[in-house]
């Protein structure tokens, strides 16, 4: 009896990946602990760019939920927000409920402008911090990368992280529900993505390697 299509079917899928991943620049040893953390990697010959937006408040037009301000955002979640002393106070501050949201809501810190870090695109954005309940290197933890766009796990404090370099579309990460949850970067430049003691967060923006440790290590 000849193999079942789907036996086939597995077998090409395997392969295509297994190839996929031996073309990425980093190591062979760099890409079995990847996987060992089950990390998906989907790569994608196009992103999305950002496109002119009506004047208005910056995080609105990132929909990134309803406006908020610190005090009323800490008492709607069950979490500590991580605030990163080397931005200063958030210009604004954003709460997006769950459906729409991962499991207990999510958090975004808008950054207008700060010396040294260039606006991203046409957002009027130079740095974004998004942070929701979840978990990074327990589970499935996926990036969308774009042909050019790089990935490197880096520790802060002691917190496992993936710098991305490169434009970031989408990533994949599981709430605090265990739901599997695709989530949209918002500004098309380089991310660092942090597993914060049981915290995702995303810090997003022009921002060099340094810059963005500097600003992970500064969160407290």
């Amino acid at each position: 009896m000849s193999p079942p299509r789907w036996a086939f079917a597995a077998a090409a899928a395997i392969l295509i990946a297994a190839v996929g991943l031996l073309a990425f620049p980093p190591s062979r040893d760099a890409i079995a602990n990847w996987v060992n953390v089950h990390t998906i990697f989907r790569q994608v010959p196009h992103l999305a760019t950002p496109s002119p937006q009506p004047p208005g408040p910056l995080g609105t037009r990132l929909g990134l939920g309803g406006r908020t301000t610190l005090p009323d955002a800490q008492k709607q979640i069950s979490w500590h927000i991580a605030l990163p002393s080397t931005l200063g106070q958030p210009d604004e501050v954003y709460l997006q409920p769950p459906p729409d949201a991962p499991a207990q809501g999510e958090i975004t810190l808008v950054y207008a402008t700060r010396p040294g870090i260039p606006v991203a695109a046409q957002t009027g954005v130079s740095v974004l911090v998004t942070e929701a309940r979840g978990a990074v290197d327990q589970n499935f933890f996926g990036k969308m990368l774009g042909p050019n766009t790089t990935l490197e796990q880096v520790t802060v404090g002691g917190h496992q992280g993936y710098w991305i370099a490169g434009p970031l579309n989408q990533f994949f990460f599981v709430d605090a529900n265990g739901a599997f949850r695709n989530e949209t970067v918002r500004l098309a430049a380089n991310t660092l993505i942090l597993d914060y003691g049981g915290t995702v967060i995303r810090i997003e923006g022009n921002l060099t390697k340094a810059q963005a440790l500097e600003i992970a290590a500064s969160l407290g």
